[in-house]
């Protein structure tokens, strides 16, 4: 195809294009593609590289033989395929699709089969059968009765908008992206995190199997009172509030052996799947609405005859609103029935957790969210519609049943609505009963989901029964939330059930509203609800709401609740597995670490509020095996260096090479060492470095790790025992280089001489702690000393305090100085002050030093050294120069200076040797390189220094102080 061409893909019935000059064109037919194929750009690459296709189609000529149809590329990568995209999980991208529309966009799947539910029969019918369900029928006459017209219009204010604001958190956080099963456990466990989601969705679970056998309950009751001769058992009859009428009310075994035959059958009908709901749930609404009906009507109608008016109902008069407006608050008996010398006394907050029910039901289409077509339209639009009709129908309720009939009518006659219905009662009794089973349908449809949804995110392995697969049906949870319901039916008692049943809604809602607040307050980028219509002070003022209506319907089954919630998810923390869902509190976490790193600022640390940070510097001077990227001791005294676990540590190690070819092999290592940390529990993390050698990395990473005052202040690492023994020369100058870099840099240095002798956790120490103090460092030596000592392997040992003077010093002054100075600094430590001969004293005497151990391997070093400057000044001769070179730098040797630093290195451990040869761990100065002394020599007195002392860490604090005299 000549460049500027487009040819023609329709098949042979197109009318061929009109031909202009060099390239040819069609008309545009209807069925033509948005997007037009056009041929890769085949890019050229250069001599001796060849370049993967990595942009061709998975078709080709392996599916039937047919060329695959070209795509954009750039530069030889295939441009972005819309309808194979795929999210950052890996999982097919989620469709929303509009009402009507059944899309797959996933690519290389097949399209699910199942059946998906809209806005209408996916959530505003199970919501609206949820909330219309006995509580209205039943209770709810009864309620304005109790309360009044006034407070009861208070109480539907109050309860709905507890739901109203919920709904509106519910609607922003189901459009913030693509929902999977279990409803607002899903949300809650994406948003708080998977211990509070557990923990809250499995008490949300079980408010939904007592809500099932409260309904079913509901519906037997009505039955009962509808049809007096179907009750195996005798009716109970109660007088009504002292008088001789008498109340006759359904006998509890009635209702506990009926309530268990109605909820098997319930289950069949759920084992059938959403298909066969779906075709159930209008058999339970329209008779549910026709009854709505018919109420409103007879209520406008009544009273049909003097017979009513006799009986209390006085139809729709003034007056009677007058006298209902007040409440009267009275005690009942266990029927609701008033009695003077009743068990339960009703008062406002007794009847919120008696009416809450009756608004609760906004999360039945949120619980099928995995059988929604497209849940960020569905869930907002139905749910709100479902909350906003019911509230309407409740207030005008109120009005109508606080006009129509006497209070004493109102609280003896639990089936009002019946009474006055038009045109039988029996319409009401038919509409209750499918109201109630209708409800309960969805409670035993959702409930099982939620649990299923629960078990599959893996989090309990106790759960893991209840797992099942996509798309298929869970019989093993809708087994055990029918048990669930039987067992709460053989309660048997209505009013008992649904406080129960108030406190786990009440808890869910509260953990939608508060995941609301904390995903609105953080306001992260991820945060981008398709509903607007909300602010983190309505989730707040909602949660509020909650928690206030918990503790006014009682406090004890407030505190059971929350109990309850606190043992989930203590044991979800204990014993779940661990999952990063994005949740909120990470965010969370992440905008606290910034304002607080902001809040410290750059300036320097109050000693008072300094912490160690070190750097552990896991590169060994030896080989390790490949298993273990740290030496495990390294992560032993990291810990040692926190008190009470507190603190951070950042192991580091440095892999020579380029960074473009061992980028990948970095970032493995970096993941084993995190893991190798996490095992030997030290809090810390891990960064690798790329570098061409140890010394350039190892700039690099004390130049720039860290964050403000969060940077390393200390850099540990172990003391390269192996140099001489294995004969590595390059050590000493990488040693140097490293040492000068942290003085540069202002950090402080611990080196550890005999690591693998380190203890472990539980390896208990006695004796001493020494610590030979030789220059004022800040008082870091100090502070480590006592950092050991709250370990449980060196708690058991004391401090002791050498001070090096000489010998014209006032030895006892100066015992009397440092103890005063350990005293304000509460340190409790043994001072020790001992005398040494200067390197005056020592070469204007007539001996030489003692023939002990520190006296041989003085000597021998005397002898090395002698030997390496010897061969400096013949490669400095035969190379014709003037000055001396040592790796690469120039460098100027004083004999007799070399000889001074050697001797006092000497003299320094024959002292350690003497006093300190069974001390748990011996603490030194390090002594800082000497310019322009050659690399080999320091390593030469670092090495005279630690010789035949088994454990030691060699210190050098930094410009500044880490302890302080002041409270």
């Amino acid at each position: 195809m000549e460049n500027g061409e487009i040819e023609s893909t329709d098949d042979e019935t197109t009318p061929p294009p009109p031909t202009f000059t060099g390239r040819q064109y069609r008309p545009v037919v209807s069925h033509d593609q948005v997007s037009i194929p056009m041929s890769p750009i085949e890019p050229v690459p250069p001599p001796g590289i060849q370049m993967k296709d990595e942009g061709s189609s998975s078709g080709g000529a392996g599916s039937g033989g047919t060329k695959s149809e070209s795509k954009l590329e750039f530069f030889g990568k295939a441009l972005v395929d819309l309808l194979g995209v795929r999210d950052m999980t890996g999982e097919p991208a989620p469709s929303s699709p509009r009402d009507g529309e059944d899309v797959s966009i996933t690519l290389g799947r097949q399209k699910q089969s199942g059946v998906k539910l809209g806005t209408m029969m996916g959530v505003f019918v199970p919501c609206l059968q949820n909330i219309l369900g006995i509580i209205y029928y039943i209770r709810f006459s009864w309620i304005v009765g109790m309360a009044g017209i006034g407070e009861s219009l208070l109480l539907v204010a109050f309860c709905g908008l507890c739901t109203f604001l919920t709904s509106i958190s519910l609607s922003a956080i189901a459009t913030n992206g693509a929902m999977k099963g279990g409803g607002p456990y899903y949300l809650i466990g994406r948003a708080l995190g998977p211990e509070v989601g557990v923990s809250i969705g499995l008490c949300f679970f079980l408010g939904n199997a007592v809500a099932g056998a409260m309904y079913v309950l509901g519906a037997v009751e009505t039955f009962l009172d509808a049809v007096p001769g179907a009750g195996i058992f005798k009716e109970s009859a109660t007088p009504f509030n002292g008088t001789t009428e008498i109340v006759h009310t359904p006998n509890i075994h009635d209702l506990q052996v009926y309530g268990i035959v109605v909820t098997i059958l319930l289950c069949f009908i759920v084992f059938g799947g959403v298909k066969m709901i779906n075709r159930v749930a209008p058999a339970f609404l329209v008779p549910v609405i026709l009854s709505l009906f018919c109420i409103f009507i007879g209520m406008l109608a009544s009273p049909k005859n003097d017979a009513a008016r006799k009986d209390g109902i006085t139809g729709l008069k003034f007056a009677t609103f007058k006298n209902n407006w007040a409440s009267e608050y009275q005690s009942t008996n266990n029927a609701g029935i008033p009695e003077e010398n009743g068990a339960i006394f009703w008062n406002f907050n007794a009847l919120v957790g008696l009416f809450f029910p009756a608004v609760t039901g906004i999360m039945a289409g949120s619980n099928r969210s995995a059988s929604l077509k497209d849940t960020q339209r569905a869930i907002p639009i139905g749910t709100l519609a479902a909350t906003l009709t019911t509230s309407f129908l409740y207030v005008m309720s109120v009005l109508l049943f606080g006009a129509l009939a006497t209070r004493e009518q109102l609280l003896k006659n639990r089936l009002l609505t019946a009474t006055v219905a038009w045109p039988a009662p029996v319409v009401i009794y038919v509409g209750i009963i499918l109201s109630t089973l209708g409800a309960a349908l969805q409670c035993l449809t959702g409930a099982p989901r939620l649990l299923a949804a629960i078990s599959n995110d893996d989090i309990l392995p106790v759960l893991k029964y209840f797992k099942v697969t996509e798309g298929s049906e869970p019989h093993l949870a809708t087994l055990f939330t029918a048990f669930i319901c039987m067992a709460c039916v053989v309660i048997g008692n209505l009013d008992l059930i649904t406080p129960t049943i108030t406190m786990f809604f009440l808890l869910c809602y509260a953990g939608v509203n508060l995941s609301c607040f904390l995903l609105d307050l953080l306001d992260a980028p991820s945060w981008r609800p398709r509903w607007k219509f909300h602010h983190w002070s309505l989730s707040l003022l909602g949660a509020t709401l909650c928690i206030v209506i918990m503790f006014l319907i009682s406090w004890s089954f407030t505190v059971i609740s929350l109990a309850l919630a606190s043992l989930i998810y203590y044991y979800v923390s204990i014993k779940g597995k661990a999952g990063d869902w994005g949740d909120g509190f990470k965010s969370a976490y992440f905008q606290l670490a910034l304002r607080s790193l902001r809040s410290l600022g750059a300036n320097q640390v109050h000693p008072k509020n300094w912490y160690p940070i070190p750097l552990i510097f896991c590169r060994p001077w030896g080989k390790l095996p490949e298993n273990v990227p740290c030496h495990p001791k390294l992560a032993d005294f990291a810990n040692c260096m926190k008190k009470k676990g507190r603190g951070m540590s950042i192991f580091v190690s440095v892999i020579d090479g380029d960074y473009h070819e061992l980028a990948e092999d970095a970032k493995t290592a970096c993941r084993q060492l995190a893991t190798y940390i996490e095992y030997k529990r030290c809090e810390g993390v891990a960064e690798i470095v790329v570098a061409p050698n140890m010394s350039e990395g190892f700039r690099g990473l004390i130049q720039t790790m860290g964050l403000g005052n969060l940077k390393p202040n200390i850099v540990v690492m172990r003391y390269p025992e192996i140099w001489r023994r294995e004969n590595l020369i390059q050590i000493p100058s990488t040693f140097v280089g490293i040492i000068n870099d942290c003085i540069a840099a202002n950090k402080a240095v611990v080196i550890i001489k005999g690591l693998d002798e380190w203890p472990g956790e539980y390896q208990r120490q006695y004796g001493t702690i020494d610590l030979y103090w030789i220059v004022r460092d800040g008082g870091l030596m100090l502070l480590l000393s006592q950092l050991l000592l709250t370990k449980e392997s060196f708690e058991s040992c004391k401090i002791q305090v050498f001070c090096i003077a000489e010998e014209d010093v006032d030895a006892e002054e100066l015992k009397a100085d440092v103890k005063k100075f350990l005293y304000d600094l509460r340190m409790q430590a043994e001072v020790i002050v001992i005398t040494m001969k200067s390197w005056e004293a020592h070469s204007d005497g007539p001996g030489a030093p003692s023939p002990d151990d520190s006296a041989k391997a003085f000597v021998g070093a005397q002898r090395r050294v002698a030997a390496y400057l010897s061969e400096m000044r013949e490669d400095a001769r035969r190379e014709g120069r003037a000055e001396l070179m040592a790796d690469g730098k120039r460098v100027v040797v004083n004999e007799q200076q070399v000889d001074k630093f050697l001797y006092t290195t000497m003299k320094l451990n024959s002292t350690i040797l003497k006093y300190s040869r069974m001390a748990a761990v011996v603490l030194v100065s390090l002594p800082p390189p000497p310019l322009n002394h050659p690399p080999y020599f320091y390593m030469e007195y670092m090495d005279l220094l630690v010789e035949n002392v088994p454990r030691l860490l060699i210190v050098r604090g930094y410009r500044r102080d880490v302890v302080t005299l002041f409270t």
